[in-house]
């Protein structure tokens, strides 16, 4: 027989106090990763996002965040057309890489779209957006696009969890 423990649970208001456990309640939500992208004045450019979401499938409408306090706030604030990548499972050190710095593609092979917009092969998906909406939430600005070509293949999926990189196999077909 197999025994879980749990944990007890740990009762809290958010403040500025706790955003070290407010951040561990988070992350016990799995998220995919992904890799926004965009073209910019210091030449293409890219960010690791975890915050990304559907919105719509009429019209086809997704959404992701940037902190105001990252330094690659300023490429994306009024990007008017970018790229979400999903990476998949083999994609961790592009991921790591996007971690540090913002352009890990000038020494990348990528391809550009028909609007200036750096592109990555070989994720589990892509949307190409054009930008139709920025709302202020807190510390973040909430972007909202309009997917106006994807790209999908299958593949096992990078995910986050507790602070940790995981893989989520894709079920085989037989």
């Amino acid at each position: 027989m197999t025994m879980h423990t749990t944990k007890h649970a740990v009762a809290f208001s958010p403040d500025a106090q706790n955003t070290k456990l407010l951040r561990n309640a988070l992350g016990q939500f799995a998220t995919g990763v992904t890799v926004v992208t965009a073209a910019s004045r210091d030449g293409p450019v890219g960010i690791t996002v975890n915050s990304f979401s559907s919105v719509s499938l009429d019209p086809p409408l997704v959404l992701w965040s940037i902190s105001k306090g990252s330094r690659r706030y300023q490429y994306f604030e009024g990007a008017e057309h970018y790229a979400i990548h999903v990476l998949g499972a083999h994609q961790s050190d592009l991921c790591h890489g996007f971690s540090k710095s913002a352009h890990v593609l000038r020494d990348l092979p990528h391809g550009v779209n028909e609007n200036g917009v750096p592109v990555i092969d070989a994720c589990l998906a892509r949307f190409e957006c054009v930008r139709v909406a920025g709302h202020h939430g807190g510390d973040h600005l909430i972007v909202v696009g309009q997917v106006v070509q994807a790209e999908v293949r299958g593949g096992d999926a990078l995910a986050f969890f507790a602070g940790e990189f995981r893989h989520v196999a894709h079920k085989s077909d037989g």
